[in-house]
């Protein structure tokens, strides 16, 4: 059986919960009580460090990718009004992706202002 990352994760964060009271008094004799990191402060930390440790190449990555296509997608948002006058897109067998708009969703402007044709017509 397989158990996935989240699985795994979530796991070791609940037995670390689970422990916090069993720990509760691991003290350094050395430095007071309230300055002292216990256990599962040190615990979590070292989690925390592994994950980012893990999970940074990829975060960066894909922080890469993102700046690469940033101005396509800022000009997809520039002709698209609001997502929800859209049908969830459909990929075709050729392997072009389709969006279709609502059919109920209100007529779109024209970027350059001027009113979009009436159905039927086409504007040339």
């Amino acid at each position: 059986m397989m158990i996935g990352k989240q699985t795994l994760l979530a796991g070791i964060l609940a037995s670390a919960l689970l422990a916090a009271p069993a720990v509760a008094q691991d003290a350094a004799p050395d430095l007071p009580e309230e300055e002292t990191p216990g256990l599962m402060q040190r615990g979590a930390e070292m989690f925390l460090r592994g994950l980012m440790n893990e999970m940074g190449p990829s975060l960066r990555e894909m922080e890469s990718a993102l700046k690469d296509v940033q101005p396509e997608i800022r000009k997809l948002l520039a002709l698209v009004d609001d997502l929800r006058n859209y049908q969830s897109p459909e990929r075709l067998p050729n392997g072009d992706i389709l969006i279709r708009r609502k059919p109920d969703a209100p007529p779109l402007a024209a970027p350059d202002g001027s009113t979009p044709p009436k159905e039927g017509e086409v504007d040339l």
